[in-house]
């Protein structure tokens, strides 16, 4: 081979290495902007996931990318197969799904709370189910016997455990102001007034259903923009449904903050949400649009989650309801109900039994949160 055959190979390789180099300071590039990116528009934690899972999530994390989940696109959830740990993902940012909240400082749920969120994975195995929990720390590290929820819950593969940030949820909204004024001590309601703003706050964010932890899910629920009658021309929040970034959650934030009255129990709960639906339809008399649409909204009749008015509340702890291999009564009085609700406020301090009484409550407890039911047997 003579010298100029071996000067060709030379420079040949030295061009490729070249080129190498460009590919290589190029992709370096791209990933510097990627991070400066996510650090200037997002959480640290979010970064963090970045790098450790690798870019295959980006399009979950730039907000104009064509497969990312945009207003109104609320379809049917794909079954979830594998959570992993069952914490970061997913997520009502990427995925929207069934929301509850538990506002307190308890670690170990009630167990009406614990079969509000089982029943609602077992009704809907196809959404993504999230419980944020106020004083959870996001691990897994709370074991039977000292805990039981916790453990329980997360052995569904749909149910996500989150850790409940408050001043991460209200960043960026009107709420933030209210929340960093706002004295906890001196509150009669606190913990009502603090739910009511989270649940408004998620809606607005996220998208998807909230429910609050005294609903038993009875059937699967649709994604789309609702709210539901309590009782004449009186709507109530316990049980929404809404997409994400919806003017309607946008005027409620407003109206809660600069109307705020904590002395007042509902006055930014289900008086916030009659009010506004109100101003939203135009109109002193809601039930006008009892069962129909409002202005892209649903306005669903009290038989979805409200069958007993909460003055009756009583009727889901009598005891001797259903004989245990006849409940077809009970199937037809709540076949048109998605979620019963139990009127906690009211019903929560009476230490009513469950076990063996032959009430509503039992009934609903074994079949829709078998699960629970059985801690309850255990005890």
């Amino acid at each position: 081979m003579g010298s100029a055959d071996r000067r060709v190979i030379i420079e040949d390789r030295s061009q490729v290495m070249k080129n190498n180099h460009k590919g290589l300071l190029l992709a370096l590039s791209v990933g510097v902007c990627v991070i400066f990116y996510l650090l200037l528009n997002s959480s640290l934690d979010k970064v963090f996931t970045l790098l450790q899972g690798g870019f295959s999530n980006l399009s979950n994390e730039l907000p104009n990318y064509p497969g990312r989940p945009t207003q109104g696109d609320h379809g049917s959830l794909a079954d979830i197969s594998s959570r992993g740990d069952g914490l970061k993902d997913p997520h009502p940012s990427t995925r929207p799904g069934i929301m509850f909240v538990q506002t307190s400082s308890e670690l170990e749920p009630s167990q009406l709370a614990v079969c509000a969120v089982e029943s609602a994975a077992r009704a809907n195995p196809k959404k993504a189910v999230y419980f944020f929990m106020k004083e959870f720390n996001g691990s897994l590290v709370y074991q039977q016997p000292q805990y039981k929820a916790i453990p329980l819950l997360s052995s569904f593969k749909n149910i996500v455990i989150l850790p409940l940030d408050l001043k991460e949820l209200f960043s960026n909204t009107r709420l933030a102001e209210w929340y960093e004024k706002v004295n906890p001590s001196t509150e009669k309601y606190w913990i009502h007034v603090l739910s009511d703003a989270c649940r408004i706050a998620l809606l607005w964010k996220y998208g998807g259903i909230y429910l609050d932890t005294d609903i038993i899910s009875l059937k699967t629920l649709e994604f789309k923009n609702f709210i539901c009658s309590q009782s004449e021309n009186y709507a109530n929040s316990a049980a929404l449904g809404f997409n994400r970034s919806h003017s309607f959650t946008h005027s409620c934030i407003t109206d809660y903050v600069e109307n705020y009255n904590g002395d007042n129990w509902g006055q930014q709960g289900p008086d916030l949400i009659s009010r506004m639906f109100r101003k939203w339809c135009n109109t002193v008399n809601l039930d006008d649009y009892l069962d129909a649409e409002c202005n892209g909204i649903h306005y669903l009749p009290q038989k979805w989650f409200y069958p007993v008015p909460y003055s009756d509340w009583k009727l889901y702890f009598v005891e001797n309801t259903w004989k245990e291999n006849d409940a077809s009564g009970i199937e037809r009085e709540f076949s048109q109900t998605r979620g019963v609700h139990i009127w906690n406020f009211l019903s929560g301090g009476h230490g009513n039994q469950i076990k063996e009484s032959r009430s509503l409550m039992e009934y609903f407890f074994s079949k829709y949160c078998p699960s629970t039911y059985k801690i309850l047997q255990d005890n």
